[in-house]
C-alpha cells in the first residue's frame, strides 16, 4: 500500500541514483547508513565518558541506536494516537530511523568539547558544527563519487530530517554553534526547491526551529535519550549520587514540579533502582508527544512540513531539569574538565601539526596523513577547502585514534616504523 503522506518531492535524491530495488527510497536511505564506516566509527566516540573506558557506558553508535528506537516508536504512537494519520497516510519510521542514525554523524572525536575546539580552530576557514558535518558526511565524504563526490546522494526528505539548522555562518555575527558551513546553502536550495526563507524567519533562532516533522521527532527523541539514558551511566560513573543532587537541589531555583522529579530522583538513587525507573520513563516521553496541524511557505509543497510535534509541558519541563543536572553536576566536574583540557589540547595539537605542514602549497611536504587522503589534500589548490579537508579527517576520528595519533606525533616513546598511523 502506498503512504501518500510522501510525494516525488520528498522522495527526490541530490543526485540520480543508479538502479532500484524491492526496498523503498527511504529504506535505501536508511540502508546505506546503517553499512558507512562513518556509522561504524561512532563506535569509538565519547557520548558522555571517553569511549573503552568501561564496556557498559553509551558510546555515539549506542546513542543514535536508542535514538532510532525511540524514534520509531514514537512514529508508531503517532500513527495510533493521531486522528490525521491512517494505514496509508503516516510518518514513515524507515526515514526517521534513517535520520536518527545519521543525527550524529559528523560528531568529532571527545564529544561537545572536541566539536568547541575544531570551530575555534576552523573559524578562519568557516568554522565547524557537528550538525553541519553531519550534513557534508552525507552529502560530501561518505561514498565518493569521482570528482563530484556527492556522498550517498540521499533523498531530500533525509536531508531535510537532519537540517536541525538552517541558518548560514555567515548570517550570524558571533557564530559559536547552530549553523550550517556558507558554502552547504546549495543543499538547502535543493531541499526547499530554491524558495527563499520568508521574512518571518530570521537566520538564527526563528530560522533553525523550522523544521520538519520528521527532524522535530528525531530531535525529541534525542532529547529522551540524552535526558534518560545518559543519566543512568553518570549515576553508575558515580558522578551522580544522593549527596550531590541533594547540594545541587538546595543551590537552584526550582518549580514544584521539578522539586517533586527531584526528590523522585534522589529516592531512586538510593534504592538503586535508576536503569530500571529511568528506562520506563522512555515510553511517557514517547507518548508525550501529539500532532499538530500547521500551515507555512512549505505546507503546500509537502505533508512534512503540514504538522507540528508538541510535547506535553510537564515532560518537556522534566526532560530539562535532568539536562541542567547533568550538565551541573557531571560536565562542569574538575575530573571532566580536566579532560575536557586534554581534549583540546590533543586536537589543537593534532590541527596546529597538520596545519602547518600542508598549509603551504608543496607537493614535497611531510606525509602525515593517510595515502589517500594526503593525495586529496595535495590535489586542492583553494586553501580553504585544503583546511577544511584537514578538519574532515580530524573529525572523523575515533577517540583512540586522535589519542594515538598524538602519540606518534608527539611522544618520543611510542610508536615504530611498523606501525599503522
Amino acid at each position: 500500500m502506498e503512504n501518500n503522506f510522501y510525494q516525488p518531492f520528498d522522495r527526490e535524491f541530490l543526485e540520480e541514483r543508479q538502479g532500484s530495488d524491492y526496498r523503498t527510497f527511504f529504506q535505501r536511505d536508511r540502508d546505506r547508513i546503517i553499512h558507512s564506516s562513518a556509522l561504524r566509527r561512532l563506535q569509538a566516540k565519547t557520548q558522555v565518558f571517553l569511549s573503552g573506558e568501561y564496556d557498559f557506558y553509551r558510546t555515539r553508535l549506542t546513542h543514535s541506536i536508542e535514538v532510532a528506537q525511540i524514534g520509531r516508536s514514537i512514529c508508531n504512537h503517532l500513527l495510533h494516537a493521531s486522528d490525521d494519520l491512517s494505514d496509508d497516510f503516516f510518518i514513515d519510521p524507515d526515514l526517521v530511523e534513517a535520520i536518527c542514525l545519521a543525527h550524529d554523524l559528523g560528531h568529532p572525536p571527545f564529544g561537545h568539547a572536541g566539536e568547541h575546539t575544531l570551530h575555534q580552530v576552523m573559524l578562519p576557514y568557516g568554522g565547524f558544527e557537528g550538525n553541519a558535518q553531519t550534513l557534508r558526511v552525507l552529502t560530501e565524504i561518505i561514498y565518493p563519487n569521482g570528482v563530484h563526490r556527492m556522498g550517498m546522494k540521499p533523498t531530500r526528505a533525509l536531508m531535510d530530517g537532519v537540517l536541525k539548522y538552517k541558518t548560514l555562518i555567515g548570517q550570524l555575527e558571533n557564530p559559536e554553534r547552530y549553523f550550517l558551513y556558507d558554502d552547504q546553502k546549495q543543499y538547502l536550495d535543493f531541499v526547499f526547491d530554491g524558495q527563499p526563507f520568508p521574512a518571518s524567519l530570521k537566520p538564527g533562532k526563528s530560522l533553525n526551529k523550522f523544521r520538519s516533522v520528521e527532524c522535530q521527532i528525531m530531535d525529541w527523541a534525542d532529547d529522551t535519550a540524552y535526558s534518560l539514558n545518559d543519566i543512568i551511566d553518570c549515576v553508575q560513573a558515580r558522578f551522580i549520587n544522593r549527596e550531590r543532587l541533594e547540594n545541587w537541589g538546595k543551590a537552584q531555583q526550582l518549580s514544584k514540579l521539578e522539586s517533586n522529579k527531584l526528590e523522585a530522583m534522589i529516592r531512586t538513587v538510593s534504592e538503586g533502582k535508576v536503569g530500571r525507573t529511568f528506562s520506563r520513563r522512555i515510553g511517557d516521553f514517547i507518548t508525550a508527544s501529539h500532532l499538530e496541524k500547521r500551515e507555512n511557505f512549505m505546507s503546500s509543497r509537502t505533508h512534512r512540513y503540514g504538522y507540528q510535534l508538541v510535547i506535553d509541558a510537564d515532560v518537556l519541563e522534566e526532560a530539562n531539569l535532568y539536562k541542567r543536572i547533568a550538565a551541573d553536576i557531571v560536565f562542569s566536574s574538575a575530573q571532566q574538565q580536566q579532560l575536557i583540557y586534554k581534549w583540546n589540547h590533543i586536537l589543537q595539537r593534532l590541527f596546529a601539526s597538520f596545519y602547518e605542514n600542508y598549509w603551504p602549497h608543496d607537493p614535497h611536504c611531510l606525509k602525515l596523513l593517510p595515502e589517500v587522503t594526503h593525495r586529496r589534500v595535495l590535489d586542492i589548490s583553494d586553501e580553504a577547502q585544503r583546511i577544511r579537508t584537514i578538519c574532515d579527517h580530524i573529525a572523523g576520528m575515533t577517540d583512540r585514534f586522535a589519542i594515538r595519533t598524538y602519540k606518534r606525533l608527539f611522544d618520543p616513546g611510542f610508536g615504530s616504523i611498523g606501525d599503522l598511523i
